[in-house]
């Protein structure tokens, strides 16, 4: 059975990568380094089906070492004893260079045992990921690496690879293959930035279409209906999904509705309702809080109703409320009250509570002050009277600034009237 179409018509050049113009172009230090053929270890970090493999196969090449595979899956320890037992024999006179796929899997230990290999030389590592790997990676090895990140593909960058694809099999079955623009866009978005998956569906729209007179035509609707739709990378537990909610966030907090919008759409088409809600309410607390505070159980009726009809009704009322979050005057004063407050307590600043506010109503023998003398606002003019609420200690101590919003101003003027 043949190779995967990535496979085989994988680029042996730089220039015939798709991508990453930012690492390969010439003058780039990867770039540099690869011509040169003096290659450092290296950590190649993003989303999968990006050219990391490709590199690194090119990187082989150039230098002319022995390339061995191995994945983080699945590869043990004893698999790189099996590699480290090649070192200085015929199979690679001029050194291995070790393509570890998703290092993020290999524990501590297995790390450490590459350690030795890769700081005489005789081992040239190129680690690749798809999590951060100052999060993932061995400090160790992270010190002797040097990291590099791809970046997802556009997919305009990917069309010109699509059509290269079909070309390739054109001339590998001696078969003329007819297609259309439209085609080659269907199979570029609808593989969010992945060739490889891009490839996989060019050789699908090629086996699922029948030949006539000499020639395969390839319609737009074979394109649709098998382009992989993963126009969105997500993975709840990975690094897209993080950075997703944390956009999602923060056009909110950023007042752009549109943006906000578009985050939401892509948590929503990945089915994360419950993100989509957790990070909406947060927001509403978080980022409009006391500057517009009917937000809050606003927001929450939106999610309880999006929680209770479930997607894709749901899509209704949280779009109701990210647009309301978005547009809405800001203020954080709560959160940063609340976070002076947290580091007081935290840094051991709580001090013994006044016993004006204490839950008991009687004295001890030792009580040098007879009495609580707690007094109650409410018969006093506007319900206030000056009465000393906090610690000893700390009892000059502010957490609150009133924001600059409409709705606070209000509160201020009201209580510098009453406190003068």
């Amino acid at each position: 059975m043949n190779n995967p179409l990535a496979d085989r018509m994988r680029p042996k050049e730089l220039s015939e990568v798709v991508g990453q113009k930012h690492l390969l172009s010439e003058g780039k230090a990867l770039y540099n380094m690869i011509e040169n053929g003096e290659i450092p270890n290296l950590i190649f970090y993003g989303p999968s089906g990006i050219g990391k493999t490709t590199v690194a196969s090119i990187i082989a090449n150039k230098t002319k070492r022995a390339l061995r595979k191995l994945n983080g899956t699945s590869a043990s320890t004893s698999d790189i004893r099996d590699i480290v037992a090649e070192i200085d024999t015929f199979t690679a006179p001029n050194g291995i260079l070790l393509y570890l796929d998703e290092i993020q899997y290999f524990n501590k230990r297995q790390q450490q045992s590459l350690l030795e290999y890769i700081e005489n030389g005789k081992i040239t590592l190129i680690a690749s990921t798809t999590e951060n790997p100052y999060f993932y990676v061995y400090s160790a090895i992270l010190s002797r690496s040097t990291v590099f990140e791809f970046k997802s593909i556009d997919s305009e960058e990917i069309i010109p690879a699509v059509k290269r694809g079909f070309d390739f099999l054109s001339q590998e079955n001696n078969i003329e293959i007819e297609y259309s623009d439209e085609v080659l866009r269907k199979i570029a978005v609808g593989c969010g930035g992945d060739v490889r998956k891009a490839l996989n569906s060019v050789e699908n729209c090629y086996l699922a279409t029948t030949a006539k007179d000499g020639k395969k035509i390839i319609s737009v609707e074979t394109a649709e209906e098998l382009a992989q739709k993963s126009a969105m990378r997500y993975d709840r537990d990975g690094d897209e999904h993080y950075d997703i909610v944390s956009a999602y966030q923060k056009s909110m907090r950023g007042s752009d509705p549109d943006a906000a919008l578009h985050y939401l759409a892509r948590l929503l088409e990945a089915g994360d309702l419950p993100s989509a809600c957790r990070r909406l309410m947060v927001c509403a607390c978080e980022d409009v809080g006391l500057a517009y505070p009917q937000i809050i159980p606003i927001v929450k009726a939106a999610v309880d109703a999006a929680m209770m009809v479930g997607l894709p009704e749901a899509r209704i009322p949280l779009a109701d409320a990210v647009i309301l979050v978005a547009t809405s005057p800001k203020s954080n004063s709560g959160e940063a009250a609340i976070d002076r407050a947290l580091a007081d307590v935290k840094n051991g600043k709580a001090g013994p509570i006044p016993r004006t506010l204490q839950n008991k109503h009687f004295d001890g023998e030792d009580a040098k002050v007879k009495g609580q003398h707690y007094v109650y606002p409410h018969p006093y003019p506007n319900h206030w009277v000056k009465q000393q609420y906090l610690p000893d200690n700390i009892k000059n101590a502010k957490y609150y600034e009133y924001g600059d919003n409409k709705n606070e101003q209000a509160f201020k003027a009201y209580w510098d009237k009453i406190k003068k």
